[in-house]
């Protein structure tokens, strides 16, 4: 974890520390007032008052629901925070997304897809995906996939909203990928290989098979722009969203 963020409300000082994998560039000393859900009656602000730095950093909360995910999602916002913390959301501008028809295929991907290394299946092991998805990478001291955060996700794939695809190499899980389908639009949260090319031909499912209009992909990565990935301000974002159709 690296620099600290203050975040005041009426009644609480959070510090709230940095990992190396998210968008937060902040000073120490920085202070971020930002609305409290639980002083708004869990009404999200506008997501055009997100501030631009930290980028998206919109509001934060004490506790966390499947109802207040979904709604939160339905906005273009999501939750994105660690143990020691509130619950954080979020809306980046501009936001990483990726539109099935773009999906790049390279010719060593190709061959991996012909070769058909992987059995895909979808919704047969959830909470694995999520927890396989919350072990810290070698470079990462972490994860943002909290224990209420796993509770929660679960929750939300037992209602039918949360999904994932995953991808079995000799009746073991090495890779996938889960998220929200709302709509025609898939809200991807995070994956996780242990082969190479599995968490990729997880994407490729998704934009192959399941089609949504949309795949967000929130926060740009190079491995999702070597996929396809594209940046859209957050306004068109938030239009494509609730008007998929016409995007």
């Amino acid at each position: 974890m690296q620099n600290a963020i203050w975040i005041i409300s009426a009644v609480k000082i959070w510090a709230i520390s940095e990992y190396q994998y998210s968008p937060l560039k902040v000073s120490p000393d920085q202070v971020l007032p930002i609305p409290w859900l639980e002083q708004t009656n869990y009404r999200f602000p506008d997501v055009e008052t997100a501030m631009s730095e930290p980028d998206g950093l919109l509001a934060a909360s004490e506790c966390l629901y499947p109802e207040l995910i979904i709604n939160a999602y339905k906005q273009g916002i999501f939750p994105w925070y660690a143990d020691d913390q509130p619950v954080l959301w979020w809306s980046p501008n501009p936001r990483c997304v990726i539109f099935p028809d773009n999906f790049h295929i390279s010719r060593s991907f190709r061959r991996t897809l012909n070769q058909q290394v992987f059995t895909v299946k979808t919704n047969t092991a959830f909470r694995q995906v999520m927890l396989a998805c919350a072990t810290p990478r070698k470079d990462e001291t972490g994860t943002w996939i909290t224990e209420e955060m796993l509770e929660n996700y679960c929750q939300l794939h037992k209602m039918g909203i949360a999904h994932s695809i995953e991808c079995w190499h000799q009746e073991k899980l090495v890779g996938g990928l889960y998220g929200l389908k709302i709509g025609d639009v898939f809200f991807g949260e995070s994956m996780f290989s242990r082969m190479q090319d599995a968490s990729k031909v997880a994407m490729h499912y998704i934009c192959t098979q399941i089609k949504p209009v949309l795949l967000d992909a929130q926060v740009q990565s190079d491995h999702l722009m070597r996929m396809g990935a594209t940046l859209i301000s957050r306004p068109a974002f938030i239009h494509l969203i609730n008007y998929p159709a016409a995007g």
